[in-house]
């Protein structure tokens, strides 16, 4: 397919979805004075650098360059570090993530395997001569040493790059150290395996044993002279990774850490500070229950802090649980309705908002993101705010409608936000709550700007974003596409202005483009999101149902020529919409869906339908491919583009095989796009182009003609 040079398409791919140039993973130093933060050197580049921000004049330095450190050479990546960065979506290259200690003047990270530290008061780094290749190196709070993992060991060296030594090895090919096991980086938001003291003389570090999990294998068709990746894949239903904690001195001693791991195997969470004793988070395999536990470092004895059930399912949070300075429990707990921040046993918020994440623990007060409870009497549709927070009440720290985030320490605040009326996100650095500096992006301006409305559909209240073509005189119907994600964690219609730029495309083609943020979507309260409980299928569908209608109520809409296009869980969401429902629905573009639910994870999929030997006919009743639609010859068989990467070993190539032979064998049209060598994400700039293209084809190949009097 033919492509020109600066359309959107290609600039949409080029700067990943202009993110490329941005500032991002800001680490503020204690004394308040500078800010490290990575940034790629222009809205094309994907090699970050490492940065720092000087306080107070407000000067920006180069602390490390990765194309200096390689000295030119290509990066190289081990399996392990791209399976991470596939886990955490990083589509990045250079210095993808870094840690630092306690004071901010050291930081690690890894370079095509390699360890380097940089002096970020001096702006020089260099190269540690260790055995790799090297995941994950954390400096330990003092800055005297370094742990980091290579080939499943985890390992420590002095700073000055004396004395590397493994205080733990790996006892066969299946077992790791220091490592987070598919499940944790996938789905509980735990991209880490190990964590300093504070007094940065031993270590907590997860062993997991892969033993268990079934073994799968991805292929590339391809690429016949290519062996198959073996991968271990924890399908529902099915045996986890079997993973231990273990406290680890540097002198060699090592303790385990010991729990009900029989009752609770799932380990959510760690946290270690000085402000109290190990604490870790373990969950139930049904989600249901959970215990917040106090390690005693030096016999590995816990005691329980907290315990937390619920009928459906417990939600984990970023940034919790910790201590508060005092010594107290924090926490964000679903009560009464509402998503809460509770320290000790008292909640701190109100129904008024709906809790994120804690951002910061200070001595005086909490900083935490949040958006509008079920109580909130005007809802902002889409909004995220930061607050203030402690006994006395609650404030608000970031400004003007958005979608904000903070990084805080040393009195000093780094307020990220992006508009709907701008593009990208502005970064802001207050100083005592007053404008200190702002960090330059060098991201592209997409040179699109959307023209959407946030709004409600349905009796359900149902967020909403609408888009029209921008040259649209709003005199005729137009045909419809639905472009939603509508499943768990994934909140689309947000007030943020790069959010909204691919669905703009489309809507210039000739589209009205809507996008609802249904029951199960994040943000606004619990009983929003756990209303999918045992039922993803029927419950998301009927809320994009509701919401088309209740919207050409009020907008121009042809109800005859409506299709809808999605990825992952939207893919999922698109195929049940042709299948269920092509009475409202006309033509489906669906991305890596999630078709036969057991070949799905554990974690997520156990959490909303439980076990499947003991629930079949739950997942019967939302697996796709079981579904009574395919077969009824009666229903009119609507067109749909199935797309997928081969190399997907999150959502594997398997989910759209048997959907697609499940639609053949009952007669119904459709098209398969298999992407060679592509993953779950599509970073490759030509590949994620002519997507675009490719589903804009199709939709105007697939809609039915309009109707003319």
């Amino acid at each position: 397919m033919t492509t020109e040079a600066d359309s959107f398409p290609r600039r949409y791919a080029r700067t990943q979805r202009f993110t490329l140039g941005a500032p991002r993973s800001f680490t503020v130093a204690p004394d308040g004075t500078r800010v490290a933060f990575l940034r790629s050197g222009s809205g094309t580049d994907r090699a970050n650098s490492l940065w720092v921000l000087d306080l107070p004049d407000g000067t920006e330095r180069l602390a490390a360059d990765p194309g200096v450190l390689l000295q030119g050479s290509p990066e190289e990546l081990s399996p392990e570090e791209r399976a991470r960065r596939e886990r955490s979506r990083e589509g990045g290259a250079g210095i993808v993530g870094y840690a630092t200690d306690t004071s901010v003047e050291v930081a690690s990270f890894a370079l095509s395997g390699r360890l380097f530290t940089a002096e970020l008061r001096a702006g020089t780094a260099r190269e540690l001569p260790v055995p790799g290749p090297v995941i994950d190196p954390r400096p330990s709070p003092d800055g005297r040493h370094v742990a980091y993992v290579a080939r499943g060991a985890l390992r420590v060296v002095g700073a000055e790059g004396e004395g590397d030594r493994a205080l733990a090895e790996p006892e066969s090919a299946e077992v790791s150290y220091g490592l987070a096991e598919f499940i944790a980086a996938e789905e509980m938001g735990r991209s880490r395996g190990f964590w300093w003291a504070p007094s940065s003389d031993r270590l907590l570090v997860a062993r997991v044993d892969d033993t268990p999990v079934r073994r799968w294998w991805i292929t590339d068709p391809a690429r016949p002279e290519r062996e198959p990746l073996n991968i271990r894949y924890p399908a529902a239903g099915t045996p986890n990774a079997d993973v231990h904690l273990f406290v680890l001195g540097l002198d060699g001693s090592r303790t385990e850490v010991v729990w009900d791991r029989d009752r609770y195997p799932y380990l959510a969470r760690v946290h270690w500070s000085e402000a109290g004793a190990p604490l870790l988070l373990v969950q139930a395999r049904d989600q249901r229950s959970q215990l917040f536990l106090a390690v005693d470092p030096d016999s590995g004895a816990t005691r329980m802090v907290h315990a937390d059930e619920d009928p459906d399912w417990l939600e984990l949070f970023a940034g919790v649980p910790c201590w508060s300075p005092s010594g107290r429990l924090v926490r964000i707990a679903d009560e009464g309705g509402a998503r809460v921040l509770t320290v000790g046993e008292r909640p701190l918020t109100s129904a008024q908002l709906h809790i994120r994440a804690v951002l910061d623990v200070g001595s005086q007060d909490l900083l935490v993101s949040a958006s509008s409870g079920p109580e909130a009497g005007a809802p902002e549709i889409g909004e995220v705010h930061v607050y203030r927070v402690n006994e006395l009440g609650v404030e608000r720290v970031s400004d003007g409608p958005g979608v904000h985030s903070a990084v805080r320490a040393g009195g000093v605040t780094v307020l990220v936000s992006a508009a709907l009326d701008r593009p990208g996100t502005r970064v802001r650095v207050l100083y005592d709550g007053k404008p200190a500096a702002t960090i330059r992006s060098y991201a592209e301006d997409p040179g699109l700007r959307p023209r959407v409305t946030l709004t409600e559909g349905g009796a359900r209240r149902i967020p909403c974003a609408v888009l029209m073509p921008r040259d649209y005189p709003g005199d005729t119907p137009l045909p419809v596409l639905l472009d939603p994600y509508g499943g768990p964690h994934g909140q689309r219609v947000v007030a943020a202005h790069n959010a909204h730029l691919t669905s703009q495309w489309f809507a210039d083609q000739g589209f009205a483009v809507l996008v609802a943020d249904g029951r199960g979507t994040m943000g606004r309260s619990p009983a929003w999101e756990k209303a999918v409980r045992d039922d993803l299928a029927a419950v998301v569908l009927q809320d994009q149902v509701d919401a088309l209608h209740a919207l050409a109520e009020r907008y121009p809409l042809d109800l005859d020529r409506v299709a809808i296009r999605g990825w992952s869980f939207g893919g999922y969401l698109a195929a049940l919409a042709v299948l269920r429902r092509p009475d409202v629905f006309h033509a489906a573009v669906v991305g890596a869906p999630v078709t036969d639910l057991r070949l799905y994870d554990t974690h997520y999929q156990e959490r909303y339908l439980g076990d499947p030997g003991e629930r079949p006919e739950v997942y019967r009743r939302n697996s796709l491919i079981d579904d009574a639609g395919l077969v009824d010859a009666a229903e009119p068989h609507r067109p749909m583009m199935v797309i997928h990467g081969l190399a997907d070993d999150n959502v594997v190539v398997a989910h759209s095989l048997r959907l697609s032979s499940a639609l053949l064998a009952a007669g119904r049209p459709h098209e398969v796009l298999p992407l060679s060598g592509v993953t779950h994400m599509t970073p490759q700039e030509t590949v994620a182009e002519n997507l675009l293209r490719l589903q804009l084809d199709f939709l105007r190949r697939s809609l039915p003609p309009v109707k003319r009097p």
